[in-house]
């Protein structure tokens, strides 16, 4: 009896330590900790880095990216391009629905015009701010007018279901970022009958999403978790070596650090707080978002309307401290509007490599442009508000950093005003209710001309109202250009004209550190590309 109570507890044991640890990493299961949750996984109504990542682990659009970020053939098995670059034709591979439907052109029909007609935030991601496909910009002019969208209407988006597998799209003018953006996920696909049967539940929990991609939905508890399990009939199932996939949502750093270190988690993203403690070990990596994290400044404000008050809150901001000194996570000080590491010419030049630098700290410099502003507005002293959201890490310890910055400036007083991300953007900024907001913008594709289109007088992002004809008239030109050369150059004079006018001030490129199980390594996480956990492998 003595020897079998003794092999029971062995076996106890045994199982135990199978459950704590690292052991996780003998499994076909990657968890990752998300500090976010997923709002749904309609793409034309989601927004958010965390909703993008849960859509992309099972939808599959036209394009998808390789190993190293670049742009490659997912659903579309061929792309052509008329000799004038404005016709694009996809050829689409034999692919299925997790119901059992093939996916067909018609999927991106109906979600492409679906978009607009429910009004969805990336709307302008089909106008001649991105993908420039013709009947868009009208269709965002009524959008933006409030007028009814009806069905006529969007049958005059360039975008056509020749047959089941051949899907047409026109634009206005030559992209040659096309392939890149055909990744983004409000160009994924939409299975209109299963769509229009969930009716306003579409994506909003496993029964209500539909996958083509590598995972399939199985479990989501908003707030908490969301699982994943390999989706056998996948067109390109034989290469995905995981079994199942889990997000751990809304979850602290700390806590995230914490599971980490037990082995309930192989991800989880650290503050600064907790790098002095991982940096050095060799599950500790840093990389770079490709957020780019700067001031909105509203023009409408009398005081910041004035050049060389604006001049001097630049001035007065120590990047490079509040990178290595707050951060701590890999950011590092911007140096124009345009971040680093987001294209590079065809000579493999890196556009902020080689642009000039737009920003420095000089606390004199400061106080002679702020004195110089004051004396050109007539007063001794103005007060300023900064709004930020206290959800969007690290806004918190941004506005903390430039309230101190800013206070050093005799004659101006700053207020705090702290609300959500949601609040921040679509009611205060959108209205025009702020001094200076504290934003970010996260790339849509590869292209300087995903952020330069932000200060465009007619674009809905311009929140701040930046005006320059002189800017306008170069973006125009930009278009135009078909020649890469010219139009790197003429980028880079638009760039220029903006931050000579401090239309927005850039304050740092957001580096993240994480700590990864060194045991499943290949998860993909550069700028521009929504993170995939498809080449992910484990090690034994």
């Amino acid at each position: 009896m003595k020897k079998v109570i003794s092999i029971i507890l062995s076996m106890i044991m045994v199982f135990t330590l199978t459950g704590c640890g690292k052991s996780s990493s003998n499994e076909k299961t990657f968890t990752y900790a998300s500090e976010l949750d997923i709002k749904n996984l309609d793409s034309s109504d989601a927004d958010d880095g965390m909703s993008f990542m849960a859509m992309h682990a099972c939808i599959d659009g036209l394009m998808s990216a390789d190993k190293n970020g670049k742009a490659i053939y997912a659903i579309a098995r061929k792309h052509m391009v008329s000799a004038d670059g404005l016709t694009h034709t996809f050829k689409l591979r034999d692919a299925k629905w997790s119901n059992g439907d093939e996916v067909t052109a018609n999927d991106f029909v109906y979600a492409w015009r679906r978009i607009f007609k429910n009004n969805g935030n990336y709307a302008y991601m089909f106008s001649s701010d991105a993908a420039s496909i013709t009947g868009a910009d009208e269709l965002v002019k009524k959008q933006e007018d409030k007028e009814k969208i009806t069905d006529k209407d969007l049958k005059t988006l360039g975008v056509k279901a020749i047959d089941k597998k051949t899907l047409e799209v026109k634009t206005t003018r030559y992209i040659s970022y096309f392939d890149e953006l055909m990744a983004f996920p409000c160009y994924y696909p939409i299975n209109e009958k299963f769509c229009k049967e969930q009716g306003s539940q579409y994506g909003k929990s496993p029964k209500n999403i539909l996958s083509n991609g590598a995972f399939v939905m199985k479990t989501w508890n908003p707030g908490s978790k969301a699982v994943y399990e390999k989706n056998k009939d996948y067109w390109n199932a034989k290469n995905i070596k995981l079994d199942k996939l889990v997000f751990n949502l809304v979850v602290e750093p700390k806590v995230a650090a914490t599971n980490y270190d037990s082995g309930k988690v192989d991800y989880a993203t650290i503050n600064s707080e907790l790098v002095d403690k991982y940096k050095g070990k060799k599950d500790y990596r840093t990389f770079k978002e490709g957020y780019l994290f700067y001031l909105s400044i509203n023009f409408k404000n009398q005081y910041l309307a004035n050049s060389n008050i604006r001049k001097a809150l630049s001035y007065a901001i120590n990047r490079e401290d509040f990178c290595d000194n707050v951060l701590k996570d890999g950011s590092f000080a911007a140096k124009g509007f345009i971040p680093s590491g987001l294209t590079t010419d065809d000579k493999g030049n890196d556009f902020r490599a080689s642009s000039p630098t737009y920003t420095g700290y000089d606390m004199t410099k400061a106080q002679q442009y702020f004195d110089a502003g004051l004396k050109e507005l007539g007063v001794n002293n103005i007060t300023l508000s900064l709004t930020y959201g206290t959800d969007e890490s690290p806004m918190d310890q941004m506005a903390t950093y430039l309230q101190n910055a800013f206070t050093k400036l005799n004659g101006l007083k700053i207020d705090m005003v702290a609300t959500t991300k949601q609040d921040r953007i679509y009611n205060k900024q959108k209205n025009g209710d702020y001094d200076i907001a504290l934003t970010r913008w996260g790339p849509d594709y590869s292209d300087p001309t995903t952020y330069l289109n932000l200060l465009l007088e007619n674009n809905s992002n311009n929140y701040g109202k930046y005006s320059s004809t002189e800017y306008n008239n170069k973006m125009d030109e930009v278009k135009t250009l078909t020649d890469n050369t010219q139009r790197w150059k003429a980028m880079q004079d638009a760039e220029k004209i903006c931050m000579d006018d401090y239309a927005v001030i850039p304050v740092f490129e957001k580096g993240t550190a994480t700590l990864l199980n060194p045991k499943k390594q290949g998860i993909i996480q550069r700028p521009v590309v929504v993170t995939t956990f498809n080449y992910i492998q484990v090690k034994k």
